[in-house]
């Protein structure tokens, strides 16, 4: 011990103003801390600022905040931004599914407000500007209904393909269609048919201003369309499966972009003309029945559409069925009208009673396409099964077989029914 010694030490310290403080301990087992050096304090203890939306190779500057871009939305859907402000506008949307979904209610609102200045001319506008965001980021854009059973026939349609293995690819399959007075068909492989699926899908794409999967558009509708396709010098493999499956997602995408006005977008077939919200249910209903010959051919199980998009299918076939009626009595193939009948006007009818899943009732007109079916002016009744029914109007069943029940004209049922077979086409 010190004794006196420590209490003279302390009191020369307080009179030069420094008192003792000990300095930090060293761990007793740390012998790299001997050395007591502080380390020098740093320059700027500010937060990290938060990430910034967009690509990172930009300065801050460029970059705007996600307040700053959501606030641009209504200029945006009016058109009224700078092009630097909406080529921000539309980077982020790529990134922020809440922004993308608000834009399209913006651009609705905007089409609503203005009935007679139209601000979204083109029904396509918003694909075009989001096209690149959802190659980034899927979006929370809602389908469409009218695009629904497209959207889950594909979708079926793809697991069945992806369940497959390589040589059943080049498995046989039969499609069958109907003309005239006869049943005809046509041999292909698993591969054939879906390259007949994308070539014939491939008209709703060109009127979509998309790509056409040929290459180029040849004249004609679907059957010349899908001999260009199976005339090629290779013939089709596995590999149609992936162009096959992104043309059906670009399909969907588009017109969930596209909003309301496109629904009504002519599509054609040729000869005939469907708007885009049936050609969609058209090409929903071949894909199942095509999906089904599939099935057939690799002894695979295979479920018919859900009851409601069955529904919608059948109803589409009752609503095509009095023109197919009308050009089967042009061509000679039907019984000659019984009245002259207004557009618009009750004509006679026939009442077609759907049993089963997506079921209903229909009166078709039998006169005259544009006469309206009434059940006070039916004639005939004829009951059939929902899928029995779509399998008639798919060539797959003969008209003389189809129908489970019939009362009233004979000559009215075996035309209509005859009518039905006839909307079946490669």
């Amino acid at each position: 011990m010190d004794g006196g010694h420590g209490d003279d030490d302390d009191a020369r310290d307080e009179v030069r103003g420094a008192p003792r403080i000990p300095g930090p301990r060293a761990a007793a087992d740390d012998l790299a801390a001997r050395d007591l050096t502080v380390p020098p304090p740093q320059e700027d203890a500010r937060p990290a600022p938060p990430p910034q939306t967009g690509d990172p190779g930009r300065t801050a500057e460029e970059r705007l905040s996600h307040s700053v871009l959501k606030s641009l939305l209504g200029a945006w859907a009016l058109s009224a931004c700078s092009s630097e402000e909406t080529a921000a506008v539309e980077e982020h949307l790529g990134d922020c599914a809440p922004c993308a979904e608000e834009a399209l209610r913006l651009r609705d609102a905007v089409g609503l407000l203005h009935t007679d200045r139209d601000l979204d001319l083109d029904p396509l506008l918003r694909f075009r500007v989001l096209e690149n965001c959802l190659g980034r980021r899927p979006a929370r854009i809602p389908v469409p209904v009218w695009a629904n059973p497209y959207d889950a026939e594909t979708a079926r349609l793809d697991a069945l393909l992806r369940d497959i293995g390589e040589s059943e690819w080049h498995a046989p399959v039969r499609l069958k269609w109907f003309e005239g007075e006869s049943a005809a068909s046509r041999r292909t492989t698993v591969a054939g048919v879906i390259g007949h699926l994308m070539t014939v899908d491939g008209l709703v794409a060109g009127a979509l201003g998309l790509d056409d999967p040929l290459g180029r558009t040849p004249a004609g509708g679907p059957t010349e369309r899908t001999e260009a396709f199976w005339g090629a010098d290779e013939p089709a493999t596995r590999a149609v499966h992936e162009p096959w499956r992104d043309q059906s997602h670009t399909l969907i995408r588009t017109v969930s972009f596209a909003g309301r006005g496109v629904a009504e977008l002519s599509v054609s077939y040729g000869d005939f003309a469907l708007p885009l919200r049936d050609s969609l249910l058209d090409r929903a209903f071949e894909c199942w029945i095509h999906a089904d010959d599939i099935a057939d051919a690799v002894d695979y199980p295979y479920d018919p559409p859900s009851g409601s998009h069955l529904n919608r299918m059948i109803d589409l076939a009752a609503r095509m069925l009095p023109a197919a009626l009308a050009g089967r009595r042009r061509a000679g193939l039907a019984g000659p009208a019984r009245h002259l009948v207004a557009a618009g006007a009750p004509g006679r009818s026939l009442h077609l009673e759907v049993e089963g899943a997506g079921g209903g009732n229909w009166y078709i007109a039998l006169d005259s396409p544009a006469a309206v079916g009434s059940p006070d002016q039916a004639v005939a009744q004829v009951a059939l099964d929902g899928v029995e029914f779509c399998r008639l109007v798919a060539g797959h069943v003969p008209p003389e077989e189809a129908a489970a029940g019939q009362d009233g004209d004979r000559e009215a049922i075996r035309d209509v029914l005859f009518a039905a077979a006839s909307l079946s086409r490669l």
